[in-house]
């Protein structure tokens, strides 16, 4: 069954539970949930069980749009520009998902076939996982709950869990559903979790806690990483498992623009069928002025390769090239994730216009249906290399299996060699301005080589606000945020932007505009108030430079909670730190 029909399927499983098939003398209530006729076999189970992958899994918007410092998407989140609050309620402290699933966890007993309840354990605690997984990125130490709570229960607003607690128990339940789903759900299925779907979570969820450990200096990261290190590598070498999608000149972006998930790589997506009326809006985000107008940033476009495996950042003129030279001999990924022709300005204001999940049709800004995956392989790849170069262990062997398979896939002939990238890491990713700047040690080149990997493959697949988190490096949304460059020979007048002979827009600085034939024209503001130039009359597409963008690095790397609930407390449940008033 396909993930987004199971909307549809929990509320009829959930109707079933109001209904009474007794006969009219029943003294069962009706006007309440009773459990006493349902839970007991496993068609009750997995309908109810349905809601737990639209209650937990990202929506589209919450996968493509991935907000941070390398898309740039008008209006910037709050997190971008700096402009958090605390909130009253809300805030993401919501505890409703977990009810459900411990809902199904104290009613297992009902149903007297050991082997389907061991099975619904399993997934009711993959997804128990996935939500307290989420929780702790957001929150840091959040109140664990393994039972369902009543409106008068003393635990209600008892205090925070510490983080090492809850991550143990994240570990339990993943561990628990890996050991149960090996025996009865090891088959691969794109819409359902299974095995593969829980050791890719456990991996993922190791590389989090191991890295957020280490570079914020909470101890212990080894474990994590540990953890991250084996589940990827029970993935990678299971028998009848998964391999990189590799079919025709345009592997990687056919993967994202497919109707039906291709799960040779996708180990679980989100399914959309358009038949359904079971839609997104990722080609309307792309092609339409009024959902964004975003874009890849400049800083992004400069971590991509060249074809032949050399470091564009390297070349002395790469600043100031125009976009029509800056494409030329690229790594495959960026013409597969950008347009590199008929780039429309009323939709990006970086330049850089999106193409990763259109489809050919670059006109149509309707609605979409291809599926959006949410697990695959290449991200197991990624976080196997980036773990074990955290640990020390990484060989050679290790990035020809993960990160060279994924420049093969791409069409980058060169390829990652780790002495030679721990010998000269990358300056350009190694600044302030553009990089990060808290990689130390050994593997220092190494690292930031994943990290450029990282970015590239899994842009707009919502990884990189908390990427950014676990590396503590909040400082990237304070970085300028750039696009293409202009010559000034490229203002007031009509200008080819990809070098077709076409000229396609008019970026003017006048006050009024000028008339330089059928194109389309972008008002650049003078004043700063909008997209601008960095040098003025010339230079890299400016935007957001009137947000005086800042992070607070005591503060920033987790929400606050809302006031609500530490009043409601009486002060049990605590503020998180830099976030008092």
């Amino acid at each position: 069954m396909k993930i987004m029909k199971y909307t549809l399927w929990a509320t009829v499983g959930l109707s079933l539970l109001f209904a009474s098939c007794e006969s009219i003398l029943d003294i069962n209530p009706k006007d309440r949930l009773t459990t006493k006729d349902y839970f007991t076999n496993e068609e009750q189970l997995r309908l109810y069980s349905n809601q737990f992958y639209s209650n937990n899994f990202p929506g589209d918007g919450d996968i493509y749009k991935d907000n941070a410092d390398v898309l740039i998407v008008s209006p910037l989140d709050d997190e971008v520009s700096g402009q958090r609050v605390i909130p009253e309620t809300g805030g993401g402290w919501s505890w409703s998902a977990l009810r459900s699933i411990n809902f199904l966890l104290d009613n297992l007993g009902n149903c007297k076939d050991q082997k389907v309840r061991d099975k619904y354990e399993a997934l009711a605690r993959f997804f128990r996982a996935y939500f307290y997984f989420e929780k702790v990125k957001r929150f840091g130490d959040v109140p664990w709950y393994d039972k369902v709570l009543g409106s008068d229960d003393a635990d209600l607003y008892k205090a925070r869990d510490s983080r090492e607690f809850v991550m143990g128990k994240i570990m339990e339940d993943l561990n628990f559903s890996i050991e149960v789903f090996k025996e009865t759900n090891r088959t691969k299925e794109l819409y359902r979790v299974t095995w593969w779907t829980a050791q890719a979570l456990k991996s993922r969820v190791g590389l989090f806690e191991g890295t957020y450990r280490k570079y914020h200096g909470l101890g212990d990261y080894e474990k994590y990483l540990n953890d991250c290190v084996s589940a990827s590598n029970e993935i990678m070498t299971a028998s009848g498992g998964y391999s990189l999608y590799q079919s025709g000149s345009q592997s990687y972006r056919n993967l994202f623009k497919s109707e039906n998930a291709i799960d040779a790589e996708i180990i679980l997506a989100r399914d959309y069928n358009n038949d359904l009326s079971l839609v997104h809006k990722v080609q309307a985000f792309e092609n339409s002025p009024t959902l964004g107008r975003p874009g890849l940033s400049k800083k992004l476009v400069n971590y991509y390769l060249m074809k032949n495996g050399n470091r564009f950042t390297d070349q002395p003129n790469y600043a100031t090239m125009e976009f029509k030279d800056e494409i030329v001999n690229r790594d495959p990924r960026l013409a597969q994730t950008i347009r590199t022709s008929n780039i429309n300005m009323n939709v990006t204001m970086t330049g850089y216009h999106l193409l990763k999940y259109a489809n050919d049709n670059m006109s149509y800004t309707g609605d979409s249906s291809n599926d959006l995956p949410l697990f695959r392989l290449a991200e197991v790849y990624l976080n196997y290399a980036e773990a074990k170069a955290e640990l020390g262990t990484l060989t050679q062997a290790d990035i020809d299996n993960t990160v060279n398979k994924l420049r093969t896939r791409a069409g980058v002939t060169g390829k990652l060699n780790m002495n030679a990238a721990n010998l000269a890491p990358d300056p350009y990713m190694c600044a302030p301005e553009t990089g990060y700047v808290n990689v130390t040690g050994d593997n220092k080149g190494v690292i930031l080589e994943i990290r450029r990997e990282r970015a590239i493959e899994l842009v707009m697949e919502g990884f990189r606000y908390y990427d950014l988190m676990r590396w503590k490096e909040g400082q990237c949304m304070a970085q300028s945020f750039k696009g293409f460059y202009l010559p000034a020979t490229a203002i007031n007048k009509a200008y080819d932007i990809d070098g077709d002979g076409t000229n396609d827009v008019c970026f003017y600085t006048t006050s009024s505009q000028p008339n330089v034939g059928s194109v389309t024209y972008v008002k650049l503001a003078s004043d700063g108030s909008g997209t601008s130039l960095s040098e003025g009359n010339y230079g890299n597409l400016l935007c957001y430079s009137w947000i005086d963008r800042t992070w607070n690095e005591n503060r920033d790397y987790l929400y606050p909670v809302p006031r609500q609930e530490i009043t409601l407390s009486d002060g049990v449940v605590t503020q998180n730190p830099g976030w008092n008033e």
